[in-house]
C-alpha cells in the first residue's frame, strides 16, 4: 500500500470512528428524550407502549432508508433495537417511580439463585428493603444478606420462595407453623410436588398463592411476557401479587394451579425436549460443530442459537422441570409419534402424508395469529 492510499485509508477510519461516536450520542439522546416521554405518559396514565406508533415509526425509518441507498432492514433492526432499549428504560422508570414498595420489606429465599437474584433486584427497584437468604451467599457481604433464613424472623411484608420444588414444600409447611402475615409465594416451574402444601399453607392461614414468571432471569424487558397467576385459596395473596408486576408491560394471567403442569409440559418440557435431542442428535453424528457453521442454512442456524441457550441453562433445573411433571409423558410421546409419522411417510414414499403434516402444523399456527379466521 502507497503512503498515498494508507493516509487516505487512515483519514476514512478516522471518519468512520466519529460517525460511531456521533451515533452513540445520538442514542444517548434519544434515550434522554424517551424518560421524558415516559415521564408525560405516567402523569397522564398513558400505556407505555403504542404498537401502532411504533410500526409508524418503523415505516418511516423504512422509506428513508431507501431514499439514502440504505438497506431497509438493516434500517428497521437498528431502529427497533432502540425502541426496544427505549421501552426497557421506560418500564424500569415506571417501576421506580411507583414506589410500590416503599417502607416495606421482602425476604428472597433463594435469592443467590439466577431467578432469585433478578426478583431481588426487581422488588429492590420498587423501594422494597430487600433480604436474600441463601446458603450459597457470604453472611460478611452485607446485613440483608443471610445463609439462613431464620436469621430474618418474619417482620416481612413480601416472602418470595426461588427454591427447589422439594425445599420450597418444606418451607410453605415450616412458614405455616410460624404463621407470618407476610404475602408468601413461591415461583417454580413445576407446581404438582407443591400443590398439597400450598393448599395446607393456605388453610393455616398463611396469605399465599403461587406464581410463575414466563422468562429467563436475563430478561430487561417485559413487554410481552407472561406471569402466570394460581389461586389456591386466597384471593387476596393473587391481588397483592398481581399488583408487585402491574407497574410493568408484562401480561398477568390467572390459571388454575392443577392446569399448570400440563400446560408447562408442552411450552417448557416439549421445548426442552426438543432443544437437548436437537444438540445430542448432532453430537451423535459424529460431524463437528465447525464443519456444520460453514455451511449452515438460516434455518439451522435460528435453531441452534436457541438450541445452544438451551445448553447453558441449569442442567439440574432442567431436569427438574422434565422429571418432576407428572404430564411429561403427553409431550415426550406426542414428539415420539410425530417423529415417527414423519419417518412413515418418508419410508412409504408418500409426498402427500408429508405434505399434509407440515399442512396440519401451518394451520395450527395460523390459528394462533389469528390467520386463519382471515
Amino acid at each position: 500500500m502507497s503512503e498515498h492510499s494508507h493516509s487516505q485509508l487512515n483519514a476514512l477510519r478516522e471518519a468512520l470512528d466519529n460517525v460511531d461516536q456521533h451515533l452513540v450520542e445520538l442514542a444517548a439522546q434519544r434515550q434522554r428524550i424517551v424518560s421524558e416521554i415516559g415521564e408525560i405518559k405516567a402523569q397522564a396514565g398513558r400505556q407505555l407502549r403504542d404498537f401502532r406508533r411504533e410500526r409508524d415509526v418503523l415505516n418511516a425509518v423504512r422509506s428513508k432508508a431507501q431514499e439514502l441507498a440504505l438497506d431497509p432492514d438493516l434500517a428497521e433492526d437498528l431502529i427497533a433495537r432502540l425502541i426496544e432499549a427505549s421501552l426497557t428504560q421506560q418500564e424500569q422508570d415506571q417501576v421506580r417511580r411507583a414506589h410500590r414498595g416503599e417502607g416495606l420489606h421482602a425476604l428472597v429465599i433463594g435469592g443467590a439463585g439466577r431467578l432469585g437474584v433478578w426478583l431481588a433486584n426487581f422488588l429492590d427497584a420498587q423501594g422494597y428493603q430487600v433480604t436474600i437468604a441463601d446458603p450459597a451467599v457470604s453472611t460478611t457481604e452485607s446485613t440483608r444478606h443471610l445463609s439462613d433464613w431464620r436469621q430474618a424472623g418474619l417482620n416481612f411484608d413480601v416472602i418470595v420462595l426461588a427454591t427447589p420444588p422439594g425445599i420450597t414444600a418444606t418451607l410453605l409447611y415450616e412458614l405455616s407453623e410460624r404463621q407470618t402475615s407476610a404475602l408468601v409465594f413461591d415461583v417454580g416451574s413445576i407446581k404438582t410436588p407443591l400443590i398439597e402444601a400450598l393448599h395446607a399453607a393456605c388453610h393455616q392461614g398463611l396469605k399465599v398463592c403461587s406464581v410463575h414468571p414466563m422468562f429467563g432471569p436475563d430478561t430487561a424487558l417485559l413487554s410481552g411476557r407472561h406471569i402466570l397467576l394460581m389461586d389456591v385459596g386466597s384471593s387476596l395473596a393473587v391481588e397483592e401479587a398481581k399488583a408487585i408486576f402491574s407497574d410493568t408491560m408484562a401480561e398477568t394471567v390467572t390459571i388454575p394451579i392443577d392446569r399448570h403442569d400440563r400446560l408447562m409440559a408442552l411450552v417448557l418440557g416439549l421445548s426442552h425436549t426438543i432443544n437437548i435431542a436437537f444438540l445430542v442428535a448432532l453430537v451423535e453424528t459424529g460431524i463437528g460443530a465447525s464443519e456444520l457453521s460453514e455451511l449452515s442454512s438460516t434455518t439451522f442456524a435460528r435453531q441452534l442459537a436457541i438450541a445452544s441457550d438451551v445448553a447453558y441453562e441449569s442442567p439440574a433445573v432442567y431436569y427438574e422441570i422434565q422429571k418432576l411433571n407428572e404430564h411429561g409423558h403427553l409431550a415426550h410421546d406426542a414428539l415420539t409419534r410425530a417423529v415417527g409419522m414423519i419417518q412413515e411417510a418418508i419410508a412409504a414414499d408418500d409426498a402427500a402424508a408429508f405434505a399434509n403434516l407440515m399442512t396440519r402444523g401451518r394451520v395450527y399456527v395460523e390459528s394462533l395469529s389469528g390467520k386463519a379466521d382471515s
